[in-house]
């Protein structure tokens, strides 16, 4: 979907008669200022990652700040390990390593809290562990809710497509150019979810447009993944053949 503005609306809408559920997002306020939110029928679980890079960047562009932000990293770094172990976990194990990812966060948020309550601490420092203090609930979501992930990466990935060609060519500059290119990430993912690659199925589809006087084929629903049989999945899972007789 395309749409002019990243308002809180544009979420709202999209979840409209929702009764209850959680979203994985990073912190744009759009997301805060659901009313669905504010009113506890939908939870945010926020970004690790996000978290993360807050700290790195500190390591990487302050001065004299590299080791409390890397410091702090490793400490990200932990909870992922202790989850990751806790999800990998046995039955007869789960409440061992449960326990000890909670002993992490827990550590975690004493040591935020104590680093706040210095009066000298370094403006810099203070502006990620204020973030950090600030989304703390939806960062911890998942500990009572194993099934929520710690960052939103997978969503990020879907997105990867759109997001490098708008670097790449600057966006589309007209509406009639950006819905059209809503239309086909949505087709090339559709694709992609099938296993079947683009190139391929859009030329085998404009040559059945060609063959039809540069026009839709009038049977266009049997092109849509699904309706194809199996050997036409195959055959369209390969990039289309080359003509070098030139």
């Amino acid at each position: 979907m395309l749409d002019p503005t990243r308002k809180a609306s544009v979420p709202e809408t999209h979840f409209a008669g929702v009764e209850k559920g959680t979203l994985i997002v990073d912190r744009f306020s759009s997301y805060k200022a659901m009313v669905l939110v504010k009113e506890g029928k939908i939870l945010l679980a926020f970004c690790w990652a996000h978290v993360r890079r807050d700290f790195r960047d500190v390591a990487k562009d302050w001065s004299g700040q590299e080791a409390w932000g890397l410091s702090w990293v490793e400490a990200i770094g932990e909870l992922y390990h202790l989850n990751k172990l806790r999800l990998q976990a046995e039955p007869s194990q789960f409440l061992q390593r449960d326990a000890a990812l909670r002993a992490a966060v827990e550590r975690m948020a004493q040591r935020r809290d104590e680093e706040l309550s210095q009066e000298k601490l370094h403006p810099v420092r203070r502006k990620p562990l204020k973030s950090l203090a600030n989304h703390w609930p939806g960062l911890t979501l998942f500990v009572d809710h194993p099934e929520i992930p710690m960052d939103n990466n997978l969503g990020e990935r879907t997105l990867r497509d759109a997001v490098c060609a708008r670097k790449f060519f600057f966006g589309s500059y007209a509406l009639w150019a950006g819905k059209l290119a809503a239309e086909m990430f949505s087709l090339f993912a559709t694709l992609e979810i099938w296993q079947i690659n683009p190139r391929s199925w859009l030329t085998a589809y404009f040559e059945a447009c060609a063959q039809h006087g540069g026009k839709p084929p009038p049977d266009a629903a049997r092109w849509l993944p699904w309706n194809l049989c199996a050997k036409q999945r195959r055959a369209m899972a390969e990039l289309p053949a080359v003509n070098d007789s030139s």
